[in-house]
C-alpha cells in the first residue's frame, strides 16, 4: 500500500466515523433513499464500491456481479481478529436474522483482508460459525487490495511472525444493491435492531 493511499484511507475512515461527509447529488436528480440515509458521502455514493474479483469458500473465483446478486451487507475483516471482527460480524448476522423474521432477505458477506492466513477453508469455517448464509471471500493480496480500495477501506498488517500478528483495519459495514450499488454504510456502534431497521428502510424504498 502506498503511503499516500494509506493516509487517504485513514482520513476517509476518520471522516466517515465522525459523520462529517457532505452528501451531494446532481442538481435535479431525486434520491429515492433520502429518507433512509443517516450517513453522507462526499461526491455521492458512487465514490464507494465497484468491480472486484475474489475467491469464495470453495476456491472458486467470483466477481462482484456473482456476489452482489441480492441486497448484500459487506464487512471487511479477518478471521484471526481477537475482538472487533467477531463482534461486528455477529452483530451483522443478528441483523440479517431480524430482517429474515420480517420476510426480508439480505446476504451477509465477509471479505478477508488477511489473505496470507485466510485461505478459503479458513474463511469457510469462520463464516459457518456465524451464519448459515454468510458468504466468505478471500483472494490474492492484489485481489484483496483492489476490493478494499473499491470500498475505501483501510487495513495494515502489524509487526509479528508469520502466524501471529494483528491487522489494523476499518470497521464499517456496507449495504449494496445489485442495481444501485453501494447505498449506505453502518458504524460498528449500532445494535442489530438498529441496523435491521435502517436496512429495511432502504429495502422498502427501492
Amino acid at each position: 500500500m502506498s503511503r499516500i493511499y494509506a493516509i487517504a484511507a485513514v482520513c476517509l475512515v476518520i471522516a466517515m466515523t465522525a459523520g462529517v461527509f457532505v452528501y451531494t447529488r446532481l442538481a435535479g436528480t431525486p434520491d429515492k433513499f433520502a429518507q433512509c440515509r443517516t450517513t453522507t458521502i462526499a461526491g455521492g455514493t458512487s465514490q464507494i464500491g465497484g468491480p472486484f474479483t475474489l475467491v469464495d469458500e470453495t476456491g472458486k473465483t467470483v466477481t462482484d456481479a456473482d456476489v452482489i446478486d441480492m441486497p448484500t451487507l459487506i464487512y471487511f475483516g479477518y478471521t484471526f481478529c481477537p475482538d472487533v471482527c467477531p463482534l461486528d460480524t455477529v452483530r451483522n448476522a443478528d441483523a440479517i436474522d431480524i430482517l429474515q423474521e420480517r420476510g426480508l432477505m439480505v446476504k451477509p458477506v465477509f471479505i478477508s483482508i488477511d489473505p496470507e492466513r485466510d485461505t478459503p477453508e479458513v474463511v469457510e469455517a469462520f463464516t459457518a460459525n456465524l451464519h448459515e448464509r454468510m458468504l466468505g471471500l478471500t483472494g490474492s493480496p492484489e485481489q484483496v487490495r483492489a476490493a478494499s480500495r473499491a470500498y475505501r477501506t483501510f487495513y495494515q498488517k502489524q509487526e509479528g511472525n508469520d502466524q501471529y500478528y494483528l491487522v489494523d483495519h476499518s470497521t464499517m459495514s456496507y449495504l449494496v444493491f445489485p442495481e444501485e450499488g453501494f447505498v449506505e454504510v453502518f458504524q460498528r456502534a449500532l445494535r442489530p435492531d438498529d441496523v435491521a431497521d435502517r436496512i429495511q428502510c432502504f429495502l422498502e424504498a427501492r
